[in-house]
């Protein structure tokens, strides 16, 4: 007779007590719930032993008792406002963002046809549409934004979210579907405080010479925790821009997935993560090229203090092919506490035998020399390493969206009264 370990037994109650509170499904979404409530059943959450969760701790998650609220959480009145010529839309997980919203040209909204047509291709394309955060967003979200973008004119859409009320679920699933030569710029900025819980799945696809330049800022303060998975396919001659920066969740873990088609795309996946106090901070990446002369550029960076916790796994698939294919892969790290910890972990797998492909990964403190240099010019030390640690994100966020200037992020990251860091 085996027995059940006590982790898996706690893991089963909590999804069992998940599940007993949701609503009943509904909307266009129903048979969808009811797929990932039949899955989240039957599925454990993962475990440590699984080689892909085998650093990321789920004691904060398994912490919260988030229960599904039928109140929409409130727009917070403090934001900034859109820049100019960007339509912010309100995504709370219920209420229809679309309301009384006059689209720009060039974007429509998907039929319930399309949707049901589109909805999941994108994940089983990338091969993540059984993995357990997306089988939990199944199972809760009940609104998908669906999203179809077309014409020669680029368009600048700003998604906001915010899980602030305690004990809380918020669900949020996206589409989007780039016509051949579309353009967008997507500024996503995902807000959680108190024990919130905030799960987002987004699926795109881009057709011949589409570009779209995606940006995720996710802004947390423990013990709120959050689950992302991006899938993104790509045709070719298309350009995808993705740039993430994340802070102050107990735990937060997003996972990028891209496979570019037919080869002849172009992916640049730049990534920031900072780690502090008892906080874990995951990103698992996936790039499959498909075919020939596809290109990609990835750069992740990480801090870690206090008694924080930052991973990377970035794997790289080149089958046979994926001949002439250009990758480099860039891992990037600054380690500011004996507790902190970090794993980073840029994976190749070539098969091709035409490539030019490349990884590395440091991981350092700061730079005595550096410190050295800015005290001799009159800069005390505690200002002179904020100025180091302002320095190492900066170049992370150069790629944001122009949008996301309006958010601060550098300064949101290195907030005031953080132990990373004062601002000057």
């Amino acid at each position: 007779m085996v027995l059940a370990s006590p982790v898996s037994n706690l893991h089963s109650a909590w999804a069992s007590r998940l599940l007993e509170g949701l609503p009943a499904v509904t909307g266009d979404l129903a048979e969808l719930q009811r797929r990932g409530r039949a899955a989240l059943a039957a599925t454990p959450l993962p475990q440590q032993h699984q080689e892909d969760w085998r650093f990321t701790d789920l004691s904060p998650l398994t912490a919260l008792t988030p229960r599904w609220r039928k109140a929409c959480p409130e727009l917070p009145s403090d934001l900034p406002a859109p820049a100019p010529g960007t339509l912010r839309l309100w995504l709370d997980g219920r209420g229809d963002p679309l309301a009384g919203v006059v689209l720009p040209a060039g974007l429509t909204p998907l039929s319930p046809a399309e949707l049901d047509g589109a909805l999941g291709h994108s994940l089983a394309a990338v091969g993540c549409e059984h993995h357990w955060p997306v089988q939990f967003n199944h199972a809760t979200a009940g609104r998908c934004l669906a999203l179809r973008v077309s014409g020669p004119e680029p368009i600048s859409l700003e998604l906001v979210s915010a899980a602030s009320q305690p004990e809380s679920l918020l669900p949020l699933r996206l589409l989007l579907l780039l016509e051949e030569q579309a353009e967008l710029e997507l500024s996503q900025v995902l807000l959680g405080s108190g024990s919130s819980l905030t799960s987002l799945v987004l699926e795109a696809h881009l057709g011949r010479g589409a570009r779209l330049r995606h940006a995720v800022i996710a802004l947390g303060e423990a013990p709120a925790c959050l689950l992302g998975h991006l899938a993104v396919e790509q045709e070719s001659e298309s350009r995808y821009q993705l740039s993430t920066a994340s802070r102050g969740w107990a735990l937060a873990r997003l996972e990028p997935r891209i496979s570019q088609l037919s080869g002849a795309a172009h992916t640049q996946l730049t990534g920031l993560q900072l780690a502090e106090e008892r906080q874990v901070a995951v990103t698992h990446s996936w790039v499959r090229f498909e075919g020939p002369d596809g290109s990609l550029e990835q750069l992740h960076k990480a801090i870690a203090d206090g008694q924080g916790r930052s991973v990377f796994n970035g794997a790289v698939r080149v089958p046979r092919a994926a001949q002439r294919t250009n990758a480099s892969q860039l891992s990037r790290n600054l380690l500011l506490s004996p507790q902190a910890r970090i794993d980073t972990k840029p994976e190749l797998e070539i098969v091709a035998d035409d490539v030019r492909c490349a990884h590395g990964a440091t991981v350092s403190r700061l730079q005595l020399d550096q410190l050295f240099y800015l005290q001799s010019r009159g800069i005390d030390v505690e200002l002179a390493a904020n100025l180091l640690k302002r320095g190492f994100c900066a170049e992370a966020l150069q790629q944001l969206p122009t949008a996301a200037a309006n958010w601060r992020p550098l300064e949101r990251l290195l907030r005031q009264g953080s132990p990373l860091g004062e601002l000057p």
